[in-house]
């Protein structure tokens, strides 16, 4: 009776934002139960939900286009290193309490496993799945997505005790916490593929974007692929395969790792950072592999303020999720964690000078040109942006969050939304309003990142490049450019919105982190 048990049981791992095999909460789960005999089979699928390709609360895609392509190619990738197992990846296209329902064979006992999220899109889909199986199997949630498991932290499971700031929640981890062990990858064979399963998801394998508008609501704006740009600092490619790749390559074979520290504030260029977080926020790279490699690293070659620093950054992430956890929908209400209501700026032009780079403040028009062109930004960038825009023009913070959420490609859901809440000042911590123009000359001293991505100011001198509102008319014809015409004035002082203020002794000159549903940052890495 118990060998026909197991012969019985079927697992299906319900892949979301956990794309890829190693160190893989639930894929580790599967092949464990297979080898002790507890199930016989193993269901891979992915669902390319509709729901995440609509309409925001703000009119912008849901995912934008160079999302959907980081996102397809993981899905591919996957597919391709399951078979390489001798499993495979069935593919659907449309909800998943339907795909769920549809796989959930009634004769066997089949268990869903599936990672833990904490957001409220997120659970309500999975209620629909629930709701969608009346009993045919069973759904179990596994964390997976923190560098430090919960259970381990010196905090309550739902993280009401965790601080709202994060360096004492930081010295509490790192004295108290230790990262667990990673999972191994499946050994061939490990995920047994049942026969019999529906061809129409077994051969379903988009190849370019374009195949997404499947799913794309018809009242929402149709996904399109977009040509690399020369500039874009790396030439993301999604999936496992590529991330590993990107950790060896920073590591072993750069040592790029050893200077981390000295050169994480560039702009320009494809190793100032590690440039991990596109693959973090699809799950096709695990920050437990990082850090276990950085540990490997220090041991073998070397251990500094660099090496710390990455692991430092991982930790940022954790916190974000951490805190999600803790606040829920707070995190994405008008004013944030603290309730403290403030004037916004009503005026529409006001965002969408922003959006499209034509604030006449070239630092933050660079980095906003190089966002809605390649779908990424560096850290230092999306602080000064976010600053910008809330603190400066008193624009509703959800705008900028909402639009990251649309282009970025290392998009997750609690990094950005809780570094734009806490950019905006609504977290109860400290407020980071940043000297645009001290940052501008701070972090791109020469102005090649400027010219870079306003090629209006190309012949315009590193002295005025940063600030070109201050150049006299001899000035604009020497260098072939007319402030006002060619390139935007900047909105004067004296009009800007400021909702909390005017920044005051000297404010903007430190680090900063800044990112319903009305509700990205990716990161730094």
């Amino acid at each position: 009776m118990a060998q026909q048990a197991v012969q019985n049981s079927r697992i299906i791992l319900w892949f979301r934002d956990d794309l890829r095999l190693h160190d893989n909460a639930i894929v580790h789960m599967a092949a464990t139960r297979i080898k002790s005999h507890q199930a016989s089979e193993v269901v891979p699928l992915y669902c390319f939900d509709p729901r995440h390709f609509g309409t925001t609360p703000y009119g912008s895609k849901k995912t934008g286009d160079y999302r959907a392509k980081f996102l397809l190619e993981s899905v591919q990738d996957l597919k391709q290193r399951l078979i390489t197992l001798g499993s495979n990846l069935l593919i659907h296209m449309g909800r998943p309490e339907d795909a769920l329902r549809e796989l959930s064979d009634i004769e066997k006992k089949t268990t869903i496993l599936l990672q833990t999220q904490i957001t409220s899109e997120e659970l309500s889909v999975e209620a629909k799945v629930k709701r969608a199986l009346k009993g045919k199997a069973q759904c179990e949630t596994v964390w997976g997505h923190t560098l430090y498991h919960p259970e381990d932290v010196p905090f309550k499971l739902d993280m009401s005790d965790l601080p709202d700031t994060f360096t004492p929640a930081r010295h509490k981890i790192e004295q108290h916490a230790e990262v667990r062990a990673a999972f191994p990858t499946p050994q061939q064979g490990g995920l047994p593929l049942p026969e019999g399963l529906p061809s129409a998801m077994l051969e379903c394998n988009p190849q370019a974007v374009e195949d997404l508008n499947a799913v794309v609501p018809q009242a929402a704006q149709p996904l399109s692929s977009q040509a690399l740009n020369e500039q874009a600092v790396h030439r993301f490619k999604g999936g496992e395969t590529e991330a590993l790749a990107r950790l060896k390559y920073y590591l072993w074979d750069t040592d790029l790792l050893a200077n981390y520290f000295q050169t994480r504030n560039g702009m320009l260029g494809g190793d100032y950072s590690t440039k991990f977080s596109p693959w973090l926020a699809h799950g096709c790279l695990s920050s437990r592999t990082i850090y276990h490699e950085i540990k490997k690293y220090e041991a073998e070659r070397k251990a500094n303020k660099s090496t710390y620093w990455v692991v430092f950054e991982l930790l940022w992430r954790d916190y974000f999720r951490f805190f999600t956890q803790k606040h829920g929908n707070k995190l994405f209400a008008e004013y944030g964690i603290t309730g403290k209501k403030v004037r916004w700026n009503e005026d529409p032009a006001a965002f969408q000078r922003w959006k499209n780079g034509q604030t006449g403040l070239p630092l933050v028009d660079a980095n906003m040109r190089e966002l809605k062109q390649t779908g990424f930004m560096s850290n230092r960038g999306r602080q000064n942006v976010a600053s910008y825009l809330v603190l400066d023009m008193g624009v509703d913070w959800r705008l900028g969050a909402d639009w990251f959420e649309t282009v970025l490609q290392d998009y997750d859901v609690c990094s950005n939304w809780g570094n734009w809440v806490a950019a905006a000042g609504f977290t109860g911590g400290r407020i980071n309003h940043f000297n645009i123009a001290k940052q501008s000359k701070d972090y791109d001293e020469h102005g090649e990142y400027i010219r870079t991505w306003v090629p209006e100011l190309k012949n315009v001198p590193s002295k005025r490049v940063h600030e070109p509102w201050l150049m006299s008319r001899a000035e604009m014809q020497q260098y072939g450019v007319s402030i006002g015409q060619d390139y935007p004035a900047p909105t004067p002082t004296s009009q800007l919105v400021r909702p909390h203020g005017d920044p005051g002794g000297g404010r903007g000159q430190g680090r900063g982190r800044g990112g319903r549903r009305q509700r990205g940052r990716g990161g730094r890495y």
